[in-house]
């Protein structure tokens, strides 16, 4: 029952939730995730280290880089049902559908010239 709750937990934030939305996007990194939704640094390190610990996000290094991605679903039976039914939720909500326009328009690299 923890490995349940742990998720469900997980999926009771909404900025945890949009953090998936855009995830399914693409991959994306500390300070996409933060750009995209205008969130501080170490909040949305909290909240994807959340998600990492209930197996609904994995990480790569790549170089100096973290990418954030969903999870395929391998470390708990729960995020798996959860990650492949919310592909088909929530889709048509306004903050969903505002936050997914901007995702492709988001650059790491941008964003660090700006810095």
């Amino acid at each position: 029952m923890k490995e349940f709750i742990r998720v469900m937990k997980a999926m009771s934030d909404p900025t945890r939730v949009k953090m998936l939305k855009s995830l399914e996007e693409r991959s994306m990194c500390v300070c996409e995730l933060q750009t995209a939704l205008g969130i501080a640094q170490s909040t949305t390190s909290k909240h994807l280290k959340t998600l990492e610990d209930a197996g609904l996000v994995g990480s790569r290094k790549d170089g100096l880089w973290v990418n954030y991605h969903l999870a395929d679903g391998s470390q708990s039976p729960f995020a798996a049902a959860l990650l492949g039914n919310l592909r088909h939720w929530l889709n048509e909500d306004p903050d969903i559908r505002t936050l997914m326009a901007s995702i492709n328009g988001i650059d790491r690299f941008e964003i660090l010239n700006k810095n």
